[in-house]
């Protein structure tokens, strides 16, 4: 019988992601997390969520998988959050898509 954890759960969305939350993704998933390291739950509006989990000493974070996290994930520097607070869920910004990114070549 598995003993129960009495961490506190969070249901983490992109929005609210900090730097603490981002770090220990990308230190547990180094190369990306794939379909075994997601978990679907229903929410209390009963819709289908997939997330990846990251825990600390006193909390379980659920991560809402999406594009936007894979590619953060996949661009992460830890000097680009040193300005940053720990908790600070402005920090993480959306990625820029290449379509979007500016042309400076006039």
């Amino acid at each position: 019988m598995k003993k129960p954890d009495n961490l506190k759960r969070v249901i983490v969305d992109f929005k609210k992601l900090t730097p603490e939350i981002l770090k220990l993704l990308v230190d547990k998933y180094p190369d990306g997390y794939d379909e075994d390291h997601i978990i679907e739950f229903r929410n209390a509006k009963n819709e289908l969520i997939e997330a990846v989990e990251v825990t600390t000493d006193d909390t379980k974070y659920l991560v809402k998988v999406s594009t936007k996290l894979v590619k953060t994930m996949e661009n992460y520097d830890e000097d680009d959050y040193e300005d940053f607070e720990d908790d600070d869920p402005d920090a993480v910004q959306d990625p820029i898509e290449p379509s979007e990114e500016q042309d400076d070549d006039f």
